[in-house]
């Protein structure tokens, strides 16, 4: 699906609980690979979508539905996931070794506890 400025946009809608957050890191590590990516970046951005899909879900999980969208160009890829549905006013947390944890792993990240919709943002840019 086409997002605009030569970018392209991928939706993926799972269960907010842990056992779907592999077709999120899935997903990503796909796009991140055939935009270029280097393997060291894919697993980066795999990690680091597991660690902000996690702060959203919970080890328990959530009712309701998580919504993942990539949002990919030439030499980025952004990544927004927002918690859907009943139990969804859960504000998410990360922690601060998990915020340290992903400083190191992407360019940029985010969680925000939007009112009724909470979402995690991160963007990964491909080197060179």
């Amino acid at each position: 699906m086409a997002a605009g400025d030569g970018a392209e946009e991928v939706r993926l809608s799972v269960p907010a609980t842990p056992e779907y957050l592999r077709l999120a890191r899935i997903t990503g590590s796909g796009l991140a690979s055939r935009l270029g990516f280097t393997y060291d970046e894919v697993e980066d951005l795999r990690l680091a979508l597991d660690e902000l899909c996690f702060a959203l879900v919970g080890a328990d999980g959530r009712m309701g539905t998580l919504e993942v969208r990539y949002t990919v160009t030439d030499k980025t890829i952004e990544v927004e996931g927002t918690l859907l549905g009943s139990g969804s006013a859960v504000a998410p947390s990360l922690s601060d070794l998990g915020d340290q944890i992903l400083a190191a792993l992407v360019d940029d990240h985010a969680v925000r506890p939007a009112g009724e919709r909470p979402s995690i943002w991160l963007r990964k840019v491909r080197a060179g």
